[in-house]
């Protein structure tokens, strides 16, 4: 590694994912000078839940950040500020003193769906919910709170019907990025963005966006306990000498509000300008782009929501388990320990996952995945849904299953890029590919023969998320603008459809949304309490 002193300036950019922290230091060309990373667990309960411990969270940024700095040889001045990127729509309630009165409802948390139901259901409807409801939220926040109760308003709307003691006692309701800036700084805020999904707005002026009392009064929240909103750009104030002397960055150093994982991925994947879109494949996923307009899909659920980039949108389609199936591919089936594996799965199966894929033929023999293992927020919002593998034979193996995974999570892609398309009118020629899934080769190729569109592998795309706060950490200091980042990413390489794997993709896509259509009713049967 290069001595630090080289590299004049830097970010301390914190990267919170659904697995875990990384701190990393990113320089003004976006390059990641050095990074850290600490996994945090997630604790799965029955009925939907997904919670994590904000104070994991917190001892991790403090573990990771404090090893990073301690390899910065160059002045600590030199690390001009910190920016945190974080997962949309991760809640916790903070009392006064900013301690969190509990875990957070994860992303993953589906518990509070019956109250989304109650509250935005009536008659006449339109895909479960009333006409009346429609009226009064989209005009104002591009969207809704959503059926599958996965968003901040579910969260909040869970806690207040069935732990009404920890909801008296709240404070402040945070997004999970704002909590760790409360960490930092002491200080009580949200971003135009992180707030998105409490979905009480009113985002028709994308650079002063405020809240709607009427839309809080609707959902029966209280004013008081929602945060002050800050432009994602703005300096929220000082780290608190503690926190600076704890992880050893200079007191003072200022801390930029940041943004939410979608919003910094987009500015990370350098995707900034208009229509120009990123495909994002982490433990979830996404279809996303930039838009000079606020507009809705109610049926498909994308709406024009604030970025992190002032006075612009963005709209995106989220599938909710991508990456993620790999994981548990990995940790639940193939080297799930009992009396029939007793032995340690290799140091990267990832590398060898990618190797046994590459040689099985496109289509895996028409075996066919569906990767709803958590339920789907989009193309279709349906938390009864669950995964899959359709038509399996006796001349199916072990192969064939791992490379229908990878084609599974790009059909569903696909599902979600035709509507983003619709959406904005146009097909987008190319697209960047970030996150842990853009690391594999394979699965970038896989990408570009589902999709048929050409694949731009950017360069560190595991780096996505902090290269995106490092770049807003450093726009909110003035030393840079937006309009430079297209000419700051670097891409590894670029995928072209291969035409010889057009008609079994086609095929396959096809009876992957025939499989959705013929079995939600089972799914729903099955998976509603």
């Amino acid at each position: 590694m290069a001595d630090s002193t080289e590299r004049g300036t830097a970010i301390l950019a914190i990267d919170h994912g659904t697995s875990g922290i990384k701190a990393a230091l990113v320089a003004p060309d976006g390059q990641v000078l050095d990074h850290e990373y600490t996994a945090t667990a997630t604790q799965y309960l029955p009925g939907g839940g997904a919670e994590q411990d904000p104070q994991e969270w917190w001892d991790a940024v403090i573990t990771t950040s404090r090893a990073l700095i301690s390899r910065w040889s160059a002045p600590l001045e030199q690390i001009r500020a910190v920016c945190v990127s974080s997962t949309f729509s991760s809640t916790v309630a903070v009392d006064r003193d900013g301690r969190h009165l509990g875990n957070s409802l994860t992303w993953m948390d589906s518990r509070g769906a019956r109250y989304i139901h109650e509250l935005m259901g009536g008659f006449p409807s339109i895909s479960g919910y009333g006409v009346a409801n429609l009226l009064r939220w989209i005009p104002r926040t591009g969207g809704g709170p959503t059926r599958s109760g996965k968003d901040d308003a579910a969260h909040v709307l869970l806690w207040k019907n069935e732990y009404p003691d920890l909801y008296r006692s709240t404070y402040k309701f945070l997004p999970s990025k704002d909590y760790l800036n409360l960490r930092f700084t002491g200080h009580f805020a949200a971003s135009y963005d992180s707030i998105t999904l409490f979905w009480v707005t009113d985002n028709r002026k994308v650079d002063r966006v405020r809240y709607d009392d009427g839309l809080i009064r609707r959902l029966g929240m209280d004013r008081s306990k929602l945060p002050e909103l800050r432009p994602s750009t703005d300096v929220l104030g000082p780290v608190t000498d503690g926190v600076a002397d704890q992880i050893g960055l200079a007191r003072g150093t200022p801390v930029v509000m940041g943004s939410a994982d979608h919003q910094a991925a987009l500015v990370g994947s350098g995707a900034v300008r208009d229509f120009e879109g990123h495909i994002y494949v982490g433990t979830s996923s996404w279809v996303q782009c930039a838009v000079p307009f606020k507009k809705t899909d109610l049926f498909h659920s994308i709406a024009s929501l604030p970025a992190a980039i002032p006075g612009r949108y963005q709209c995106v389609n989220e599938q909710d388990i991508a990456g993620g199936c790999l994981d548990f591919l990995l940790r639940d089936i193939l080297y799930y320990k009992n009396r029939l594996l007793r032995g340690d799965p290799p140091e990267n199966p990832y590398e060898d996952l990618d190797e046994i894929v590459s040689r099985v033929p496109a289509g895996s023999g028409k075996v066919i995945f569906t990767p709803w293992i958590n339920g789907e927020r989009t193309p279709v919002e349906d938390e009864t849904l669950r995964g899959g593998l359709y038509n399996l034979s006796t001349t199916t193996n072990q192969e064939h299953i791992l490379r229908a995974v990878f084609e599974g999570v790009a059909y569903n892609t696909r599902w979600s890029l035709g509507y983003v398309e619709k959406f904005i009118g146009r097909p987008m020629a190319a697209l960047n590919m970030i996150g842990g899934g853009a690391c594999s080769d394979v699965w970038c190729q896989i990408f570009a023969d589902v999709l048929d569109r050409e694949i731009r592998q950017v360069e560190a795309p595991r780096q996505a998320n902090a290269r995106g706060a490092g770049f807003i950490g450093a726009v909110g200091l003035g030393e840079m603008s937006f309009d430079d980042i297209p000419d700051r990413i670097r891409i590894r390489a670029t995928y072209h459809p291969d035409p010889a794997n057009r008609a079994i993709y086609d095929q396959l896509f096809g009876e992957f949304k025939r499989i959705y259509y013929a079995n939600r009713d089972i799914f729903r049967r099955l998976n509603t309490t």
